[in-house]
């Protein structure tokens, strides 16, 4: 009588350890915090760029602005956007927005992150994002998805780029339209939607 309860003691404690074990996993596993919200100022954070010199927002940031792109070297949708990326960061750059990519997965290294941006003709700077700091900042879960600030980093919009992955269907430009309405000094429209893509690996 005295062994079966200590079985069932025994048993009961391995049930209530694995449970713990599983919640506490979950809880380290994709609770993602909640992004600011929109008119919240971005506080200035620094982060190294594929070679490693760091670099703060303030310092990347233009004259008017800046637009903060979460990335991927293998994400088929990311990889989609490299074009449009590029063309954003040429079309805005001499209009006083910069374009910063951001690279948050914790198994592209730095050196991929340099290959592809050298592959991919990207001329604008991106930045690896050790350990998620800045994506759990911002609330990113996907790649590509954007953060549209103006020239003291408050929050304009976040979201999608565009409304699709091919440049064909692509109807509604929600990211340019932020843009542009700021740059007309007028208030932005729609500023938020949702962002689809790859999940950003975490560390």
């Amino acid at each position: 009588m005295k062994k079966n309860a200590i079985t069932f003691l025994l048993a009961t404690i391995f049930v209530i350890a694995g449970a713990v074990v599983a919640s506490i996993a979950r809880s380290t596993e994709g609770e993602v915090p909640a992004p600011p919200a929109i008119g919240a100022t971005i506080e200035d954070f620094t982060l190294p760029d594929a070679d490693g010199k760091e670099h703060s927002l303030n310092s990347l940031k233009g004259k008017n602005g800046s637009v903060l792109i979460f990335v991927a070297t293998k994400c088929p949708v990311s990889n989609g956007y490299n074009e449009r990326m590029e063309k954003l960061a040429q079309d805005y750059k001499a209009r006083g927005i910069n374009v910063i990519g951001i690279n948050s997965n914790v198994a592209e290294s730095a050196a991929a992150v340099k290959a592809h941006a050298a592959q991919n003709n990207l001329t604008f700077t991106v930045l690896k994002d050790p350990a998620n700091k800045v994506a759990d900042r911002l609330g990113a879960t996907v790649t590509p998805e954007a953060y549209f600030l103006d020239a003291n980093n408050k929050l304009l919009y976040r979201g999608r780029i565009d409304n699709a992955k091919d440049p064909a269907q692509v109807n509604s430009s929600e990211l340019r339209d932020a843009i542009e309405a700021t740059l007309a000094g007028k208030p932005v429209a729609k500023t938020t939607a949702s962002a689809f893509g790859c999940t950003i690996k975490r560390a």
